[in-house]
């Protein structure tokens, strides 16, 4: 039997519905996966109650581009990556990448959906690209391994690189697969993990990982059997390839995926960052997405995206944290402040800036409908019971309390929030995560990332 829940007292409800609806003073009843109420003083019977007194409650946050894997190759001396050039940073962190075994996959995304549920995140899409000898065909399954246990909502970009370096690829030959093997083991994950009903916990996306780094009938069969079995396309784009793409194909990089069918409302981009005004167009009648991630972007040095240009072609923004190779980090708060700030930086010389409200409903709503999740993103009856709180009466934040829905972004709210719930359950609350025992996975993470990767690997020569 489903067990109900009545939130008790929030100080304010950030609902980021399509009326941006704020209530004060108000109830929430949860019901098993869902919303049922929201409302002030709710009669309702309940199994548990959750004081929300002084809280302000926002819908969970969904991170839409990730490399989970990466999170064990942080902060490293020899990959300092804002003073490197690609083919420097690329000649560095592949030899490491060609060790990374199961044990790493699994370990390393414990970390960083962990780092995220304990940010607000409550749905997180990683593409995992990295698949080689040491990590067979098992990387997704020892991702869902990890989201399970920990209970967040997982969409798995099941990855894949096919073009070797003597024909122009960037990627170790290790590192590659057949389009057909890759084919084989989206139709084993789709059939394994891949839910399509509201509230699902796991869904698969089929994303090869670069056009310059992919055969052309890597796309072509990805755009075939992806409408065929129902789920959602993604890569990479924009993100300095073009050049290679116009010599190797005498066009651009969007107009290849174009021509090959890769756009649509099924598919959603990373990045774009060299996209051109009429490419803003092609996306936005196609119906296509990116995800910003602006981590990546700061460090490289990259172009700012212009997100009001973007509004006005109806183009659907959301949000990533990219992976820690390029990051460090998988905390979505800091992205999204980060983002904000960004576009605070150009807003005079770009006809104004967005909100930073708006930057929250991108990494909340539009994040869910780029997931093709018509079921989250936003706090009102019927939606999944995703959320996280944060304590607005800690002195920090005297003085900022008349306006919750800018407050995060704007104040620089990125800390640990107070409470996440996802799909009706808290998973993290009052520091602690709650299914597991962290400071055991973080010690056993801790020694596989030394023996498998720090220990062995000629890669992390001169480390010290």
């Amino acid at each position: 039997m489903e067990r109900t829940i009545l939130i008790r007292n929030a100080k304010a409800i950030v609902t980021c519905d399509a009326q941006d609806h704020v209530y004060y003073g108000a109830d929430m009843l949860v019901n098993g996966p869902k919303i049922v109420k929201i409302g002030a003083k709710l009669t309702d019977k309940y199994d548990e109650v959750i004081d929300a007194t002084d809280k302000f409650i926002y819908p969970g946050l969904v991170n839409t581009h990730h490399h989970f894997f990466q999170t064990f190759v942080r902060n490293l001396k020899t990959i300092d990556y804002p003073n490197m050039t690609v083919p420097e940073w690329l000649d560095k962190i592949y030899r490491i990448f060609q060790v990374i075994n199961d044990e790493v996959i699994y370990y390393s995304s414990l970390t960083a959906l962990g780092d995220l549920i304990k940010h607000g995140c409550t749905c997180a899409f990683d593409l995992q690209y990295c698949f080689t000898k040491a990590t067979g065909k098992a990387a997704v399954d020892r991702q869902m391994e990890a989201a399970k246990l920990l209970g967040i909502r997982y969409h798995a970009g099941r990855g894949t690189n096919t073009l070797p370096l003597s024909e122009g690829s960037t990627i170790p030959d290790n590192m590659l697969e057949t389009t057909d093997e890759y084919l084989e083991d989206c139709d084993r994950l789709i059939k394994l993990y891949h839910d399509p009903t509201p509230y699902a916990m796991a869904r698969i996306v089929m994303a090869p990982c670069q056009p310059i780094n992919c055969y052309k009938e890597t796309f072509s069969e990805t755009v075939k059997f992806a409408r065929e079995k129902g789920v959602r396309m993604h890569t990479h784009l924009g993100e300095g390839e073009n050049q290679i793409m116009v010599d190797r194909w005498g066009k651009r990089t969007l107009d290849w995926c174009s021509d090959l069918g890769f756009i649509g409302d099924d598919v959603w981009i990373a990045h774009a960052w060299e996209l051109l005004p009429e490419e803003y167009v092609t996306l936005g009648k196609a119906g296509t997405g990116i995800s910003h991630c602006p981590a990546p972007a700061i460090l490289a040095g990259m172009p700012i995206l212009n997100m009001k240009e973007l509004q006005r072609n109806g183009l659907l923004v959301s949000l990533g944290c990219d992976g820690s190779a390029t990051n460090d980090s998988s905390n979505l708060l800091d992205s999204m402040r980060m983002a904000w700030m960004m576009q605070a930086f150009y807003s005079k010389e770009r006809g104004g800036c967005i909100t930073p409200y708006e930057m929250l409903k991108i990494a909340t709503a539009n994040g869910a409908q780029t997931l093709g999740r018509n079921d989250l993103g936003s706090l009102e009856p019927e939606k999944g019971a995703d959320l996280f709180m944060i304590d607005a009466g800690k002195l920090e934040l005297t003085g900022t309390l008349h306006d919750p829905k800018n407050l995060l972004t704007r104040t620089g709210v990125t800390g640990y929030v107070d409470l996440t719930m996802i799909n009706g359950k808290v998973v993290f609350q009052d520091g602690i995560l709650q299914n597991v025992d962290e400071r055991k996975l973080a010690r056993e993470g801790e020694e596989v990332c030394t023996r498998v990767l720090r220990e062995p690997c000629e890669a992390f020569h001169n480390l010290d």
